[in-house]
């Protein structure tokens, strides 16, 4: 049970991650479609830009990485394979910060969507060095717990993207009305998840 759940998340993190960077540096490199559903005109479009690009990458290196993190087999084979692994991991959403919070202030929907995003930050990079600061205190199940909350919030752009495919495609509920609900579910939901894997243990 546990490695076919290992190997579903680690699948689903690869697949996620050639999705969107095929989507955003190759189908649409430069965001024309999501500018495009913007409630309102960026201040600076090329900042902008730099700065989506820069939190995109930093997003696909937290998703190969996190996988090989979280999944016990893969943990156990290196330590140091883990630890280096981990560095990178925890760098990557650190650096991730600055960028998620800029391009939050011009999200689709207003003020609750960013309000809703600058909550997803606080908790993805709160997660993350709670995680980095009880292994070095060498509290191993603690760590674990955090960074398993810290990967799963790492979905949290491709649950955004489901809950909006069905609000705004199946149930037709406005753009905007969409993706303000979904930037709000998407860390509930994904932090849910979270929770139920650390209770049946499933990957730690």
């Amino acid at each position: 049970m546990k490695k076919n759940i290992g190997i579903i998340v680690v699948f689903i993190s690869l697949m996620w991650v050639l999705h969107t960077f095929s989507k955003n540096f190759m189908v649409d490199p430069t965001f024309a479609s999501f500018i495009s559903k913007k409630d309102q005109l960026l201040a600076n479009e090329s900042l902008w830009m730099l700065m989506i690009r820069v939190h995109i990458m930093l997003a696909i290196i937290s998703l190969i990485t996190g996988p090989l993190g979280i999944i016990k087999s893969i943990r156990a084979k290196s330590i140091k394979f883990h630890r280096w692994n981990g560095r990178l991991y925890v760098l990557s959403i650190v650096l991730n910060f600055i960028p998620g919070v800029y391009v939050s202030l011009s999200a689709t929907g207003g003020w609750l969507s960013t309000l809703g995003f600058l909550t997803l930050n606080i908790l993805w990079l709160g997660t993350t060095l709670l995680g980095y600061l009880y292994i070095k205190r060498r509290k191993v199940m603690i760590h674990s717990q955090w960074m398993t909350r810290s990967f799963f919030l790492s979905f949290a752009n491709m649950t955004i993207y489901i809950i909006v495919a069905i609000m705004h495609n199946a149930l037709h509920f406005s753009y905007g009305n969409s993706y303000t609900i979904a930037v709000w579910l998407c860390w509930i939901l994904t932090l849910s998840i979270a929770e139920l894997v650390i209770r049946k243990k499933l990957l730690l």
